[in-house]
This record gives C-alpha cells, structure tokens and sequence, in this order.
C-alpha cells in the first residue's frame, strides 16, 4: 500500500482518536513527507532499517540536525511506525535500531528582569497608529510574562476564559490537552482590563479573546508574528515568544515561587522539566546560599 494513504489515516487517527494537536499532526506530517522525499519511497514495502538508517545519517551529516532535532524526528517515526504494527501494515518497528543521541541540557534562554521593564516599556510606547493597538500589544506581552503561556494557548484564549475578577485565566486543553488555571496578577489584570475596555469600544465580539485590529477574528500567528518581528527592531534583541515564558519561570523562582506551583503553572506533566529553571538563575541559587548552616562561623 501507498504510504502516503496509509499515513493519512494515522493522522486522522491521532487528531480525532488520540486527541494530539494540530501542530503535533503538522509535525508528523513533516516528518513522513521528508522521510519518503528524501528516500525516494512510495509504498509501505520499501520502508526499510536500512533506510531508516540513510535518512538519519543525512540528517546529522547534510542538515546538520541539532540532538534535539533528531530525537524529535526518531520520536515521530517511532509512533507512526508503531501505530502502524497495531493496524497489521508492517510486522516491525525498522526504528527500533536505531540509537537517539543524548539531549543537550541547556538552560533556557530568558530575559533579564531589567530587560522584561524594558521591552513591556517599549511595546506600550510604540508608535502605534490607534489606541486598540497599543492596548492589545501590551496585554500580549504581559499576559506572556505574567502567565508563562504557549504562544498555541495564547492564541487559542477565548473571552470567556479570563477572569479578571476572580484573578485567572482559564486555560483549556493546553499541550498534553490538559485544562489549568493561572492565578493573575494585578499588574496583568490592569493590562488586561485597558484591553478588554478597547475591545468593547472598537465593538470586537469573537469568541477569541485577542482579536484582530481589522476585524472581527481572533488574531492570527502570523498577525502575531508580524509584532513581534517590529518590536524586535526597536528592542535591538532577537527574541521569541517562548523566550517570554522563560523569562516567566525563572522570575517566579526568583520572587519565591516554589516548584511546585510553578509547574502546576505552567502546565508541565512533570516536575523535572520545571526544575531546570532552578539552574537558569544565578540570582536564584545565590539566594539559597544563605541557608548553608556554617555561614555563621
């Protein structure tokens, strides 16, 4: 059978079954469409250990894949391959064989809290041609430093999941479709009411809470990106937006947050991955200094 027919319904499967997000389905696709491009395969009885074994070796060699990069494309083909044993179209995993290398520990990439001041400074003091703007963009960038979201979930916020008298924001089927709340600040509720009073008065009335400037749709990534690439400009760094959720971490860390509730925050299936964080702060670990109990000699 044709790979292609076969991997069609693996991903209607994995979005409509398993509940995966589009972006993980996107991911698969990628990987399978490269897989075959590369290999020249169209039918299921030309997957092979052998070429499962060229198609990494390219991809370490004349891509240059980073460790994290091959490991996501193993993982990828291995589910896929997988899936594929369950529905009897291969007896077995050709990638079973084939070693991942060892993850690089890098501490996340983060903002400094003098430079998070200034980059919500220059984001409400852009030149922007309407106040809806100036609003928006500002409750944008301090929802993600004072929230720690995903770009995907910041998107994906309806009106009705923000709180702010209560003081959270509900989010709904975030990565690993789990639903969490995040507690929000006064300094975030503040943004985010200047927002919201915006919103009613230009009569926006989509269900997503961040809203196109010209109509009346939920913002786009790309309209996102499109902002965030000007700012950039202004900023004199390069930065994502994932870098924002980075910056949220290790700040809470070093206000005090305990790891606990910092991964319950900001939505990490385990606690590990939130500990990372404890590394990326020298201010922090300075802080925990003091605790040695032969300073006082």
């Amino acid at each position: 059978m044709e790979i292609q027919i076969i991997a069609k319904e693996f991903y209607e499967h994995s979005l409509y079954f398993k509940g995966f997000s589009k972006e993980t389905i996107k991911r698969y696709k990628y990987t399978i469409d490269l897989y075959c491009k590369i290999m020249q395969l169209q039918l299921m009885e030309q997957i092979t250990q052998e070429n499962i074994r060229a198609l990494f070796f390219h991809g370490r060699t004349v891509r240059q894949w980073s460790p994290n990069t091959t490991i996501i494309f193993h993982k990828s083909l291995h589910v896929f391959f997988t899936w594929c044993i369950s529905k009897h179209y291969i007896d077995f995993n050709p990638i079973d064989d084939i070693e991942r290398p060892k993850l690089q520990q890098k501490l996340p990439k983060k903002l400094t809290r003098q430079d998070a001041h200034k980059l919500l400074e220059i984001v409400y003091n852009y030149p922007y041609t309407n106040r809806f703007l100036r609003y928006r963009n500002h409750a944008i960038f301090a929802t993600f430093m004072f929230a720690g979201l995903r770009k995907s979930e910041l998107l994906n916020l309806k009106y009705a999941d923000v709180d702010i008298e209560n003081l959270t924001i509900f989010v709904n089927q975030g990565k690993g479709s789990k639903d969490r709340f995040i507690p929000m600040s006064q300094t975030l509720a503040k943004s985010l009411r200047n927002y919201i009073e915006e919103r009613k008065r230009t009569k926006k009335t989509c269900p997503e809470f961040f809203t196109s400037q010209a109509q009346n749709t939920g913002l786009t990534e790309f309209g996102l990106k499109h902002f965030v690439d000007k700012v950039q400009k202004t900023f004199g760094t390069r930065f994502s937006v994932h870098k924002l959720r980075h910056t949220f971490a290790t700040l809470m860390l070093e206000g005090g947050c305990d790891i606990y509730s910092l991964s319950k925050m900001m939505g990490h299936s385990d606690i590990k991955t939130t500990t990372i964080y404890l590394y990326a702060s020298a201010d922090h670990l300075r802080s925990q200094m003091v605790k040695h109990p032969m300073n006082d000699l």
